[in-house]
């Protein structure tokens, strides 16, 4: 079973960036609820049910509400001139019946910029929930990061083959922290060729602070081909051998 809610956030930058309005309040959607599990049905008709919990959406914006403000600056504070950057984020968070928090991932992110990615991380990391009802439970938060102007986008082919065997450099990374098992990689190429920016997301596994600084890093000292007056934006998928 999973909660969603939703909050939008649009950046501004460039030049002198106006004050970024307030965000909205997180509010709370519809539940996705599992089906009731009957195959197995007593002679007294009781019905077997799911043991898997859910979050209320009201509970998810209790613990999300109040970081709003936080979740904007992490973009508005870290985008610059970049007028460009802007995607789509999706946090996931596990959590026990008891309220812990056991994981937090990016599930999804285009957004390509690891320094707000990161900070979005940290905040969804630090926040606390009520118990879920009915036990263990998951449950999502999509944000979306406004770009002022469009990018040039490029496919996955032309990605991969405008990157070659660079990815290959992120084997060092491995050294330091091991590596996420399956990671898409979101990055934007300006004039000469040269990386401007770039993020990280895995549903399957978290993908550490330690890691992703190095592989940001790694990429942004890439040289790929120039797209001629545009920022290209491309996204690409490193499974570690």
């Amino acid at each position: 079973m999973r909660a969603v809610v939703a909050i939008a956030l649009v950046g501004a930058c460039g030049g002198k960036p106006p004050p970024a309005p307030a965000p909205p309040p997180v509010a709370p959607a519809p539940i996705k609820r599992m089906p009731i599990e009957d195959s197995t049905e007593p002679d007294d008709g009781v019905s077997v049910v799911s043991a898997h919990g859910h979050m209320e959406p009201e509970a998810v914006q209790a613990g999300m509400g109040p970081h709003a403000d936080e979740l904007a600056a992490c973009f508005t504070s870290r985008a610059g001139r970049r007028r460009w950057l802007g995607g789509h984020v999706v946090v996931h968070w596990d959590i026990k019946a008891d309220g812990e928090v056991t994981r937090v991932v990016l599930a999804e992110s285009d957004l390509g910029a690891w320094p707000v990615e990161k900070c979005v991380l940290e905040i969804a990391r630090g926040a606390t929930f009520g118990k879920p009802v009915g036990g263990d439970a998951e449950f999502v938060l999509p944000l979306d990061f406004k770009a002022l102007t469009q990018s040039n986008v490029w496919d996955e082919d032309r990605g991969h083959k405008a990157i070659g065997k660079q990815l290959d450099a992120l084997a060092k990374c491995a050294k330091k922290q091991a590596p996420p098992d399956d990671v898409t990689i979101t990055l934007y190429i300006g004039p000469h060729g040269m990386t401007q920016s770039v993020g990280f997301s895995s549903a399957k596994t978290v993908i550490d602070d330690v890691w992703g600084d190095c592989a940001e890093k790694a990429i942004m000292a890439w040289r790929l081909p120039d797209p001629h007056g545009m920022v290209a934006k491309l996204a690409v998928r490193y499974r570690p051998r």
